[in-house]
């Protein structure tokens, strides 16, 4: 009887050593939850005030981009360099089959038609502008 009554001693200090650190990472973690948060308000309060600006001079805001552009031109910018559509995809991770690329050429020649790409050479896009997501998508 004596050995089992150890082996749940044992089994309960283990396991109040495991909620002491599962508590540590929440704490940790709901730390880094408020920090985000406090960011998305600055954000939003800047972002705001920035149109509230804009409209007074008499600016239009650029329209934000679809889902999926922001990737697209992160592996621009990460890249520093003209990308084909391909390597785009394998920039991305997702596959560099034809269905694949002809998505993604798309997309890059949408963001050509928005002046945020520019197409070099026929298949070779680049950046048009230094820091394109910064100033074609909402805050």
């Amino acid at each position: 009887m004596k050995h089992l009554l150890d082996k749940i001693e044992a089994r309960q200090q283990l396991v109040r050593e495991t909620a002491g650190q599962l508590r540590e990472q929440i704490a940790l973690l709901a730390e880094q939850l408020a920090a985000a948060e406090r960011a998305l308000e600055r954000m939003d309060i800047t972002r705001e005030t920035m149109l509230e600006l804009a409209a007074e001079d008499g600016i239009e805001p650029p329209e934000p981009l679809p889902p999926g552009y922001r990737e697209v031109l992160a592996a621009f910018e990460q890249a520093g360099h003209g990308l084909r559509a391909k390597e785009v995809c394998e920039m991305l991770g997702i596959g560099t089959e034809p269905r694949h690329a002809e998505s993604v050429r798309a997309k890059l020649k949408r963001l050509v038609g928005r002046d945020i790409l520019a197409e070099a050479e026929p298949g070779l896009f680049t950046l048009s502008r230094p820091t394109p997501s910064s100033t074609a998508e909402p805050g």
